[in-house]
Order: C-alpha cells, then structure tokens, then sequence
C-alpha cells in the first residue's frame, strides 16, 4: 500500500517554459533557439544546463543565475505555470489519506515560490533547501524522511529517468514515470524505463488509481 507520493517538480508539477524563455532573454538569442538545444541535449541523455554552454561555452551558471536575480531578472512561477492537473491530483491524494510531498531539483527560491502558490501538499522542498541534487542518494535519503513511510511505501513521480526513475528505485522506493515534457516523452518508451518504472502515467490524476490499487 502507498502512504505517501513525492513529485518532482519541473516538467511533472510545472511547465518550464518561462524558465527557459527567460535564460534566452538573458542570453539575448531566440527562444525557439533554446528550445531546440535543450531538445538536443535530452536526446543525449545530457544534463540541460549544456544546452546554456553550448550558447555560452565559458558561462558560469550558478553565477549568471545570481545575475538575473539581482537584475530583477530571476525565477518568477505563478498559476499558470503548473500543469491543469496538479491541483485535482494533489488534492485528490489528500482526500483518500496520503502524505504529498514535493520534492525536486530546485533553487531554494523556487521553494518559496511553489510554497506561496498554497498547493495541496503536506511538505514542498527542494534541492536547494537540503543542499544536496538528484540523483545523489544522500537527495532520496531526505525524500524517504521526508515521506515518513518506508521506501516500499512510498512513490516518486516524475518524468526524468536519470534524475527520477533510476535513483528513486535504487532507494528502495516505487517509481511512476510521466509521459511530459522533453524527458518524458523522449524517454516514455526506452526498454530501461519501461523495465525500471513501476508505472507509466500521463496524467498526474492517474496516481489516484494507483494508490486506490
């Protein structure tokens, strides 16, 4: 039986759009530019801040990433950044009894943004909180407190395979992958997924089923 679910956060809670966006405004090349290259390096099992070197070959993220901040030009995340179907679903696990926790790879700002949005959800962390990234172990060590259930207990939703799926499973935890976004889609129906997943969703509201299950 699942007790609690844990989502990630960019491309399983919130669309990325605006944050790429603004990295091109930032950069000062077209959007669809940056889209492209972030495409790119998902086909390559990469991870996607190559897609900001391949543009700026000597750029310092963490360092540009501070600069947009105090430029006023930092990580906005309002309503319509999340999925239509983040609230149902959320709300809907905690109507049937299940610990929501949100837990990704996040700026410790983004934590505060998606604490302000109020959404349904008993604990919302990130990366930047615990100071520790996926897929470090030491990351699911903090979900599974987080979770306050045993690892076999508890799910992780999201749609990086690398990020998501493979260290989630490592901990000891079930796994649902989500056809969404680049990540997901590109890597919905690879042989070492689909093995490795517990379930496959395309929908957040799918989960539902699965704890009812």
């Amino acid at each position: 039986m699942i007790e609690t679910v844990v989502f990630d956060v960019g491309e399983t809670l919130t669309k990325d759009d605006r944050y790429w966006a603004s990295w091109a405004d930032w950069l000062g090349v077209p959007r669809h530019t940056v889209s492209a290259l972030v495409g790119g390096v998902v086909t390559r099992g990469r991870d996607n801040t190559e897609a900001l070197r391949l543009l700026s070959p000597d750029i310092d993220v963490a360092a540009a990433y501070h600069a947009r901040e105090v430029a006023g030009r930092g990580e906005h995340l309002a309503e319509t950044d999340l999925y239509p179907d983040v609230r149902p679903a959320l709300g809907g696990l905690r109507k049937q009894g299940v610990r929501v926790v949100i837990a990704g790879n996040q700026t410790s700002r983004v934590g505060e943004l998606l604490r302000d949005l109020d959404l349904p959800a008993d604990l919302v962390v990130t990366s930047g909180d615990w100071g520790v990234a996926k897929p470090d172990p030491s990351f699911f060590a903090r979900v599974i407190e987080a979770a306050q259930a045993a690892p076999e207990r508890t799910l992780y939703v999201g749609d990086h395979p690398a990020n998501d799926i493979y260290p989630a499973k490592a901990a000891g935890l079930r796994a649902a992958h989500i056809r969404r976004g680049p990540w997901g889609y590109w890597w919905a129906d690879d042989p070492t997924v689909v093995d490795a997943a517990d379930w496959r969703i395309d929908s957040l509201t799918q989960v539902a089923t699965i704890i009812a299950e």
